[in-house]
């Protein structure tokens, strides 16, 4: 909800028990996926600061399925998530927010009441629900994967099918360097291309085709690229990991093998007949999809050999939420590289974070902003208001919105990266309808003070000089804002008082009564 710390995740309540000088952490961390076909819930204990799987839930909800010709979903596939989401909660309703974290993924994305069904789906859990863009559901899927792997050196190729998208990585060890989510998935695929439930070698050869025209503008770059090993997760791949190796077609997957489960396919007709030993119902009725992708990616990315890994985007989120608790947070990696990157002065940045903070911390109180989060979105924005001058100085902080509306942040949920570019977009000039809705959209009345604390912040500290900020006194009481500074210091600073006069104009326009003295 907007205006609400709901939206967001945060490292924080790690209740670590500490045992004559030492560090432990004792609790549990739960990992949910609202996936395209099915919702998985993962409950792990955290001991000694490694992750031990205590108990799993999975009900197939087939939330895809529900999308209507309008992108909309159907309010009995509606139903079927809810119900699903009020028994997850009910094993949950003891565990603090910041030890779960509930991811939703392609179907979310695209549905067009996806906000509203999220409102109703945080209720029934209990917990805030991410949507998480396709490329950062490709990072975690390659933290989950990499733990359940040796530790060993070398360029790994990993592929995930889900039911509305697939994702493909290329990592090191536990770093993903290059990520991608096409829109083709098990769901999707079972439905476009075999409607009726028939399988025949002429629409298997379609699909195929279909899968290799959207690896198309990848294939080269990953070819060129290179791994030393190709891995594959989640349930279509290891579903088909287990039928090849029962049935002794391959040892592990490859494509003789892939080719031989096409054509036992084939020859028994149709979906609802298939009767393959290790395949259950449930998987038959997504598989013709989920082969058919994974043949098209064996014949683009001339994979030779896969093997299947247990560990996905559940196990991902576990380690990505431990990660944070251990103050490993990979969104402090995303912010240094954009800094890098934008070539942002890095000195200065901090300068303005620092204010910021003092200035929250001042009106935490009066503004009901005590919570981490916000100290957090406040910081960010701070350390990355200046990323539109690596565009132009003329209107930088819109060219940092629109940096930051669209750039890859890996750790940051849409919502989140949402926020950043609102509070970027707000932090200088006249606080116009394209830079108020944004913020209101994003949340409400909390995300216009944040705004109004940044852009303080950064008025006091536009001379780049350390040396010149003076012991500043910030007061709040509704709208109301007041800037305390030394006796005569603005007399002495002629040009920031011209600037604090016009902040006092264009706070006006998001409703504050600004004052300084």
């Amino acid at each position: 909800m907007p205006g609400t710390v709901e939206a967001f995740e945060h490292p924080v309540d790690s209740r670590m028990d500490v045992i004559e000088g030492t560090t432990q952490i004792e609790s549990e961390l739960v990992a949910i996926d609202l996936g395209s076909n099915s919702f998985h819930m993962v409950i792990a204990k955290l001991s000694g600061g490694q992750i031990h799987v205590i108990d799993r839930m999975r009900e197939r909800v087939k939330l895809a399925a529900g999308l209507d010709e309008d992108k909309n979903l159907t309010e009995e596939s509606q139903v079927r998530a809810l119900a699903c989401l009020r028994r997850f909660g009910q094993r949950l309703r003891p565990m603090p927010n910041a030890r779960v974290r509930a991811v939703s993924t392609n179907t979310l994305r695209l549905a067009r009441n996806g906000r509203e069904f999220l409102e109703r789906a945080r209720e029934a859990l209990g917990h805030r629900i991410e949507v998480i863009s396709g490329r950062e559901e490709a990072r975690i899927v390659y933290l989950g994967v990499a733990h359940d792997l040796s530790d060993d050196a070398g360029r790994r190729l990993v592929i995930d099918i889900g039911g509305g998208s697939t994702e493909l990585i290329l990592g090191e060890r536990f770093e993903a360097r290059r990520t991608e989510s096409l829109h083709m998935g098990c769901v999707s695929y079972t439905a476009r291309f075999f409607p009726e439930g028939r399988l025949r070698r002429e629409t298997f050869r379609d699909a195929v085709t279909e899968a290799q025209v959207e690896l198309e503008s990848i294939k080269r770059d990953f070819r060129n690229t290179g791994w030393v090993s190709a891995v594959g997760s989640s349930g279509t791949i290891n579903s088909i990991d287990g039928i090849l190796r029962t049935n002794g077609w391959s040892d592990g997957i490859t494509y003789a093998g892939l080719r031989t489960l096409r054509d036992q396919m084939i020859s028994q007709g149709r979906i609802d007949k298939l009767a393959i030993p290790e395949l259950s119902e449930e998987r038959a009725s997504v598989l013709p999809g989920g082969l058919a992708i994974l043949m098209g990616a064996f014949k683009s990315l001339r994979i030779e050999q896969m093997t299947a890994a247990s560990g996905a985007l559940r196990e991902g989120l576990l380690y990505d939420t431990l990660g944070r608790i251990q103050h490993e947070d990979v969104r402090d990696r995303t912010i240094e590289r954009l800094t890098e990157r934008f070539g942002i002065d890095r000195e200065h940045s901090v300068q303005v974070q620092g204010t910021a903070s003092s200035f929250l911390e001042q009106v935490a109180y009066a503004w009901q902003l005590h919570h981490p989060d916000y100290g957090m979105l406040l910081g960010w924005a701070a350390r990355l208001h200046e990323v539109g001058l690596a565009v132009s100085f003329s209107g930088f902080h819109a060219h940092g919105h629109y940096i930051l509306a669209h750039a890859d942040m890996p750790g940051f949920s849409r919502d989140q990266q949402a926020y950043l570019a609102a509070l970027v977009g707000a932090h200088r000039r006249r606080l116009k309808p394209e830079r108020l809705d944004p913020l209101r959209a994003v949340g409400g009345e909390t995300a216009l003070r944040l705004a109004a604390l940044l852009r303080l912040a950064a008025t006091l500290n536009r001379a780049r000089d350390p040396r010149l900020l003076p012991q500043a006194q910030l007061t709040a009481a509704g709208p109301v804002l007041e800037l305390r500074l030394p006796e005569g210091w603005l007399d002495e600073h002629p040009m920031t008082m011209a600037d604090l006069r016009k902040q006092r104009e264009y706070l006006d326009l998001a409703g504050f009564r600004f004052s300084a003295e």
